[in-house]
């Protein structure tokens, strides 16, 4: 019978290439003891300044034979090694992988001896052909997941297709019964075995068949099938797949499935069994502090439960394929699905092969996963324009793929914002959903309800969702929040005013916040904390939920619940401060030192208190059996702890001149582009940021796309300047920025 160990312990580790002679490890008493899973930019990966290192490190371990003493042959499997890795066997190669986010396997049997060395070199240099190599998050290098030895018979389900379990199982609902297709994919046969299915509802027998293993095929009918319904009823059956050879076991699998109908239509939105079903959630990005993507399971079981918490019906795993443990959780918890490759940001004529491989993985590892609907064939690829035909047959390519190799789901993808909407792009796949930040990158708030129906209007047989939006905040605050100010006010104002905008109109297919939790990108230097995206609706420990999250509770929990917003906002200069209460309930009282400061109801979850500040207030929420408390302080002066206090390279707002009259890099990117000696000035610094380097957007193609520039138009100069890093390009510092604004005060308004 196969069998399956862990090799997570034990295994050395280097930078050190020299370390590596003809593919042995030497002088491994050098080496550094590490546990898997492992990444080595845990830290320098999260500090800021887009230096964390990338290349190649290496892994080593002995395999002792007699671990897989009676199999016939021995396969390692890695769950994840970020980017690229190849494996060798006592200096031999055995696979070469590239793709940092699926499972892969090499069968190693005829390169063992009794002893033997692995030796694992894996590598995240940046290429042009390995997706991805640029993009807003942190591509942490190493054996971020679990290792295995599979002890398996010579006849065994295929270990070798792209990674996957060697079974599909294929649930149809026909009215009241559901229709199950079950096929085994079967390797190393001698032309006896069979192959014996059972279908199981918890540990009552639903069908039961024997096929012969040739033609691993069954099909089964489950009457009156109880379905899987999201997060109402997330009902799995169970497949039992053995292998049998006369009595003998030789390999077996079992599988969680679920039977359930769906469709998108462009008017009623998501409609799960039949019904109505609003996707209302999150995105997520799956690393920690210090330890990057090599997480543990009670991190990822830590992840859902609070996106259960928040009230959450769907998840859009960005921007690569995430752990399989995540995926089960997710079927047994009843979220919907979103899974995408990372054909992300800047699209590679060298990659093409590379998103075809990785989206194979995706789709063949995650068949049999209910929760997943939708396949997401590329995140914001248009950066440099959407009309090159290469990018659009690599898209062509993507959509077909996954219609061929899997008739039971739809494609989507996430397009940038400064994409025209009447581009051919964003009609290749089934669905559509867009990247917005009006209220945080340009624009207002109120532009992105307004913008959702113009693109309807235009496409009104396209099912359209929005699948980022959001702001960042940290610990800062105040009582006046104003767009960029990164306070945790302005996050929960936005995503106030977000939920009124996209909750209310039906026809948008699926929602997700960008993003559920704070994530590392080290070339950002934004808000105060250098290397940190702080979009999340809770810190990047897990342990602390911001304002905004209570926000998409009132609206999405069942779970009577009453918030006081601003508890991280004690000392207040105002004789009169405004308090925020988020709750689910119909009304909400308030009370000041035991004082009532009245009842409110609002149709809408949120509701706002004129509180008079003297002394210290003890402040009271309650909403039916629910309560909170919080209180606040008179202070003459405000607290400067609560104020934004960058470091490093900081331009301050006094150093920049800015004469009446005369333009500064404190103006608008639209106020300049539209006087003809500004924007040659911003064209040359820009090509100068963008010199040496591939960034997601050139100067050339941003400036001349009309569609760009009206996204950017809202940027201050300095702000879009201070983002050139993040965007690929060369930082710029403060006195490049000072002698640039220098340049701008001679020129008139």
């Amino acid at each position: 019978m196969s069998r399956k160990f862990n090799w997570n312990e034990a295994w050395l580790f280097t930078k050190d290439a020299a370390l590596v002679q003809d593919n042995h490890a030497v002088n491994t008493e050098t080496w550094e003891k590490v546990t898997l899973p492992h990444t080595w930019n845990g830290k320098d990966g999260q500090d800021g300044g887009s230096d964390y290192y990338r290349g190649t490190c290496y892994y080593t371990k002995k395999l002792d034979k007699t671990l897989c003493e009676d199999a016939d042959e021995i396969y390692i499997e890695f769950e994840g090694a970020n980017s690229s890795a190849d494996i060798y066997v006592n200096g031999t190669l055995a696979v070469h992988h590239d793709g940092g986010y699926s499972t892969f396997r090499a069968n190693i049997t005829e390169l063992l001896k009794e002893e033997n060395e692995v030796v694992v070199a894996v590598d995240n240099a940046p290429n042009d052909r390995v997706y991805p190599q640029m993009a807003d998050f942190t591509f942490y290098g190493g054996i971020y997941r679990n290792v295995n030895i599979l002890c398996v018979s010579k006849a065994r389900f295929d270990l070798d297709y792209f990674g996957g379990p060697g079974i599909t199982v294929t649930p149809i609902v026909e009215g009241s019964d559901a229709k199950v297709n079950v096929t085994a994919y079967l390797t190393g046969l001698n032309g006896t075995e069979t192959v014996k299915i059972t279908i199981k509802d918890g540990e009552r027998k639903v069908a039961e068949a024997a096929v012969p293993a040739a033609d691993a095929k069954a099909e089964f009918v489950i009457e009156n099938a109880h379905l899987w319904n999201g997060r109402k009823d997330p009902f799995l059956y169970t497949c039992e797949a053995v292998l049998l050879d006369g009595e003998k076991e030789l390999d077996a699998r079992i599988v969680k499935f679920g039977c359930r109908y769906f469709e998108i239509d462009p008017e009623r939105g998501f409609i799960l069994n039949g019904v109505e079903y609003p996707l209302r959630g999150v995105s997520r990005h799956q690393d920690r502090p210090e330890i990057g993507n090599a997480l543990l399971p009670e991190h990822h079981k830590e992840d859902l439960d609070l996106i259960y918490e928040v009230g959450a019906t769907t998840i859009r795993l960005a921007h690569y394929q995430h752990n399989q443990y995540f995926y089960d959780l997710c079927d047994e918890m009843g979220f919907v699905l979103w899974a995408e490759i990372p054909y992300i940001s800047n699209h590679m004529p060298n990659g093409r092969e590379n998103t075809i491989s990785q989206m194979k993985e995706l789709i063949i590892q995650n068949y049999n996963h209910p929760s997943i609907f939708v396949w997401g064939i590329s995140n914001e690829i248009t950066m440099r324009g959407a009309e090159d035909s290469d990018l659009l047959e690599n898209h062509r390519i993507l959509n077909d793929l996954c219609h061929e190799m899997d008739k039971t789901r739809l494609t989507t993808m996430a397009v940038v914002s400064m994409c025209p909407m009447d581009s051919e792009y964003v009609t290749i796949p089934d669905t559509v959903s867009w990247n917005h930040y009006f209220g945080w990158y340009g624009g207002d708030t109120s532009m992105n309800g307004p913008w959702m129906d113009q693109f309807h209007a235009m496409h009104p047989t396209l099912p359209v969702g929005m699948s980022e939006y959001g702001c960042e905040a940290l610990n800062w605050h105040t009582s006046n929040p104003e767009q960029g100010d990164y306070t945790e006010e302005y996050q929960a104002y936005y995503h106030e005013e977000l939920i009124k905008q996209l909750f209310t109109r039906p026809y948008i297919w699926a929602t997700h916040v960008w993003n559920m939790f704070d994530f590392a990108a080290d070339a950002r230097s934004e808000g105060g904390e250098d290397g940190m995206n702080h979009k999340g609706l809770v810190t990047f420990d897990r342990k602390y939920k911001k304002d905004a999250f209570y926000a998409y509770k009132a609206w999405l929990s069942d779970e009577p619940f009453v918030h006081i917003c601003g508890k991280r906002y004690v000392d207040r200069v105002e004789d009169v401060t405004k308090v925020t209460v988020y709750s689910n309930q119909p009304e909400v009282e308030l009370f000041a030192n035991g004082v009532s400061l009245g009842k409110q109801t609002s149709d809408v979850h949120f509701f706002y208190f004129e509180v008079p500040n003297t002394g210290t207030t003890e402040l009271v929420a309650k909403a039916g059996a629910c309560e909170d408390s919080s209180r606040i302080v008179k202070v003459d002066k405000f607290n400067d702890a609560y104020r934004m206090v960058e470091t490093g390279d900081v331009l301050n707002w006094f150093e920049i001149t800015a004469p009446e009259g005369y333009f500064s890099i404190n103006d608008k990117m639209s106020d300049l582009m539209a006087n003809s000696e500004g924007k040659e000035l911003i064209m040359n610094i820009m090509k100068e940021a963008m010199a040496g380097k591939k960034g997601m957007i050139d100067s050339e193609s941003m400036m001349n796309n009309d569609a760009m520039m009206g996204f950017m138009g809202g940027f201050t100069i300095k702000r879009l300047m201070s983002m050139m890093g993040t965007m690929g390009g060369n930082t710029l510092g403060k006195a490049e920025m000072l002698a640039f604004n220098a340049k701008l005060n001679e020129i008139k308004k």
